[in-house]
């Protein structure tokens, strides 16, 4: 009998990590346990099956439990909570929230994938019926089925999965309005992104509201009636999403005395170990290491989580693997608007000690003279000093994350604005001009390197 494994979380990193771990060792005897009712999951996925795009949320199942145990040889098992680890004994506390029949499993190497949770606001009324997260796919059915008696939704929020709600809301036939307590959307871009997301947002009808806090939401017999504002204003609804981030779910680590850091994340190296030389942690629970800066930073994406889960398994089974950090590369579609971005952000950079700055072009992504296309704009921010690359965003259509991931490349790479503007890249009239967008935003960016 090989060494007992036990994960925590049947998501992405808890599966990547599994998975790996069994096809590096046969002969390890891994079990997973999964709080909700479903596992590996896309939950980028979840706008798109609220707002009817997909139907079944099956669809968004990459493999359910009897596959895993029956294709991978790893018992996998929903509705199970584990509610506690005790690190001496080696042991974890396991509810099966179905029956509540309470049981511990022995363990020899243990993984904590628990994810993230939503960050609820500190506001009267978020108890009541008609408010809404989307985390899980039972937040998912959740609130798709809620809509055909809530047509008029606020979000609370307005970043990537706020406007992407959005959107996918106000196509379901919702009445959205969008609050958000900063000046303006997306803050972490250039001011023209932001504007740009707003003027999209509202031209397919909905109502946005920035520099604006949620104070309080009310209710009768138990259930939304409306919102009110910070500045005493009061909107009637029939819903609220609640979309203003998340934060590690560490509530585990932290009682079995983990080290944490950054937002609480899990302390990893680089191999994804942590403070316990017995435990592995990954994704959305754990902090990471920025690839340009090499300090702590919490960057919640699917890819990252999959790939360190990858990193964690294969590690605790004995092949050599490393996680090495990440740029936060994201991409998302606001309507007929796609916006990507990678690395630091202007303020970012400066804060992180570059002297930075920062660069905007507008080109067509195709030949002037083809039809089709779209205005693309790339905000590129580089080290005047070195004129190394430091960060990218664009927007314009769908091919924004292309060039976005083109320019992830040239910065995990150190190359500089000038070796940027000397690429070999592609052309065709249909799909980009002579001169790509890329190379304009990098000869326009060589401006602002000191001489």
């Amino acid at each position: 009998m090989g060494e007992k494994v036990i994960v925590i979380g049947g998501t992405a990193a808890g599966l990547s990590a599994a998975s790996k771990a069994k096809r590096v060792r046969p002969d390890l005897n891994i079990e997973v346990y999964e709080r909700t009712g479903y596992i590996s999951y896309g939950a980028c996925g979840l706008p798109y099956f609220v707002g009817g795009m997909i139907d079944d949320p099956d669809e968004l199942v990459s493999l359910f439990p009897h596959e895993m145990a029956n294709k991978r040889g790893i018992p996998t098992f929903t509705h199970h909570e584990v509610t506690a680890i005790d690190r001496t004994a080696k042991t974890v506390s396991v509810t099966d929230l179905d029956t509540g029949r309470k049981f511990q499993r022995p363990y020899d190497k243990l993984v904590i994938a628990t994810g993230a949770a939503p960050v609820r606001p500190d506001i009267p009324g978020t108890e009541l019926d008609g408010v809404y997260y989307l985390r899980t796919v039972e937040d998912g059915i959740r609130l798709k089925g809620a809509l055909a008696a809530r047509r008029r939704i606020a979000i609370l929020g307005g970043g990537f999965i706020g406007l992407e709600m959005a959107e996918e809301l106000t196509q379901a036939g919702a009445e959205v309005t969008v609050f958000e307590q900063l000046p303006r959307l997306l803050p972490f871009l250039d001011e023209s992104f932001s504007q740009a997301a707003a003027q999209t947002l509202e031209l397919h009808g909905v109502r946005l509201f920035t520099g604006t806090a949620l104070a309080a939401i009310h209710g009768a017999d138990g259930r939304v009636t409306a919102v009110e504002t910070s500045d005493g204003q009061r909107m009637e609804v029939d819903g609220v999403l609640i979309s203003i981030g998340v934060r590690p779910a560490t509530a585990l680590a932290r009682a079995c005395g983990l080290e944490l850091g950054l937002k609480d994340g899990i302390v990893v190296d680089e191999h994804q170990r942590t403070s316990d030389p017995a435990i592995w942690a990954c994704g959305d629970c754990v902090q990471m290491r920025h690839l340009l800066t090499g300090q702590p930073v919490y960057v919640p994406l699917g890819t990252t989580a999959n790939k360190q889960g990858r990193v964690a398994g294969a590690d605790l089974a004995g092949e050599e693997a490393a996680f090495p950090g990440v740029l936060g590369s994201m991409v998302t579609k606001v309507f007929e608007l796609h916006i990507a971005a990678t690395g630091l952000s202007l303020e970012q950079g400066r804060t992180a000690g570059y002297d930075a700055a920062a660069s905007l072009i507008r080109k067509r992504d195709c030949a002037s003279y083809y039809p089709g296309g779209s205005d693309m704009h790339i905000c590129l921010i580089v080290d005047r000093a070195s004129g190394r690359l430091l960060g990218a965003q664009a927007m314009g259509g769908p091919t924004v994350a292309g060039r976005v991931d083109v320019l992830a490349t040239a910065i995990t790479a150190g190359m500089t604005v000038a070796q940027i503007n000397e690429l070999d890249l592609v052309y065709a009239p249909p799909v980009a001009p002579v001169y790509d967008p890329i190379l304009i935003a990098a000869s326009q960016a060589m401006k602002l390197v000191n001489p």
